[in-house]
């Protein structure tokens, strides 16, 4: 038991270790956050919105700038969140992959990675949640933070699928950014007419959309709404999972059979028979 600790401990150190070097997803949760909440807030019209919000059935009509702060806290923690795991798996890969074919347990690894993903998911919507509720004051701060970590857990196992998957890093930024537009600006009832479609309850984050927006202009908690995005979370993670367990399989056949790979016969060793070696014939 206390060597599964270790070799968790360990794995986990480094993963974090190789977050605090990514210094401009560092940058982007120090400045982007507030900077977007804040042009949100003074530049989008205070004039009212009115649309049905589905988790509690009640016709709410909130400021087009409050309500455009939770659009916005919700695609900036996706982004960032999305980016950092990208990043992390992407870059470490190879080293992974290394670990595993010395004998270091995937299992360690995986849990390593969905630790830094919890801790960082966590600072993140709180960070989030703090810049919103310096500029406006909504209903239920607890559940709006537990709202953004869920989309930002979501989109890190994501990031962690991006990475494994596609072979060049500017692949993996035009699909998370083009991932997180679509997700987040089909729900909002200021851009889109369909916010209300059927279709919309299968994206990704919308049981967080749902739960936020709740959480900001609704005094009645939607917990059904958080599960729903814990399943998607559990969904991602799974594939995930899968995806990291097949980039860092071993690949060589001879080491799967159990066999010992043969040297070439021209650099096969002699038998040791005390004569001295034939020179080797020039051509």
């Amino acid at each position: 038991m206390r060597r599964h600790r270790l070799l968790y401990a360990t794995a986990t150190r480094y993963d974090l270790i190789e977050h605090t070097r990514n210094r401009f997803a560092m940058l982007l949760v120090a400045a982007f956050i507030p900077t977007w909440v804040t042009l949100v807030y003074f530049t989008i019209p205070t004039a009212p919105v009115p649309f049905r919000l589905r988790a509690t059935g009640q016709q709410l009509a909130p400021a087009g700038n409050q309500l455009m702060q939770i659009t916005g806290a919700l695609n900036a923690v996706t982004l960032i969140t999305g980016f950092m795991m990208f990043a992390a798996t992407f870059n470490g890969h190879r080293f992974d992959r290394r670990l595993a074919m010395a004998g270091y347990p995937r299992t360690h690894l995986v849990l390593a990675k969905t630790t830094s993903l919890t801790l960082a998911s966590g600072l993140v919507a709180a960070y989030a949640t703090t810049v919103i509720c310096a500029a406006s004051t909504p209903q239920q701060p607890l559940q709006l933070a537990a709202a953004l970590a869920g989309a930002a857990l979501t989109y890190g196992a994501l990031g962690v699928i991006y990475g494994s998957v596609l072979r060049r890093e500017v692949e993996g930024m035009f699909a998370m950014i083009m991932t997180s537009v679509i997700d987040v600006g089909l729900q909002n009832p200021m851009a889109s007419t369909g916010a209300d479609s059927p279709f919309i309850r299968l994206l990704p984050s919308y049981g967080a959309t749902q739960a936020a927006t709740a959480a900001a202009f609704s005094t009645h908690p939607t917990p059904a709404y958080l599960a729903l995005q814990l399943v998607w979370f559990t969904a991602a993670a799974a594939v995930s999972l899968l995806t990291f367990h097949h980039r860092t399989r071993l690949r060589t056949t001879a080491t799967l059979s159990g066999e010992t790979p043969r040297l070439p016969s021209a650099q096969a060793p002699r038998p040791c028979t005390g004569e001295p070696a034939e020179p080797a014939e020039m051509p």
